[in-house]
């Protein structure tokens, strides 16, 4: 038995497609899905989801949204996403290592910056992840 796993952003389908196994970064932590897994809502985290699909581990990068899971069917909705082997891994560490710098650097006064900051390096770092296959 397989899942239906579909990955929709607002611009278009990221994933449509069976897999065996799918790991979701929610807001709780790591959370795994396989076939005939109860119900469930769940708000995403930004990071990588991982989904297994003819034994192979595929990296998506996911910038946050929601899953359901309904009779081995997985929809995720979120606010963008892009396969791992989409994304260039020197324009991905460069990205994230200047995401790094602007932490370093923001007034720690300043809560808004702040956070806007972590997240910034929150999204970085999935799309590095996910441009190396996971770490």
């Amino acid at each position: 038995m397989a899942l239906t796993v579909r990955v929709i952003a607002p611009d278009k389908t990221v994933w449509d497609s069976e897999a065996e196994e799918v790991i979701l970064p929610s807001t709780t932590g790591q959370l795994g899905i396989l076939a005939g897994h109860a119900p469930l809502l769940t708000a995403l985290d930004i990071g990588v989801m991982r989904v297994r699909a003819d034994k192979t581990w595929i990296p998506i990068a996911l910038m946050g949204g929601f899953a359901e899971v309904d009779s081995n069917q997985v929809t995720i909705l979120v606010n963008g996403a892009e396969r791992g082997e989409s994304i260039d891994t020197k324009t991905a560490r460069t990205a994230y290592e200047e995401a790094e710098a602007d932490l370093a650097q923001v007034d720690p006064e300043d809560k808004q910056a702040v956070i806007q900051t972590r997240q910034a390096v929150k999204r970085a770092r999935a799309r590095l992840q996910a441009s190396e296959g996971i770490k």
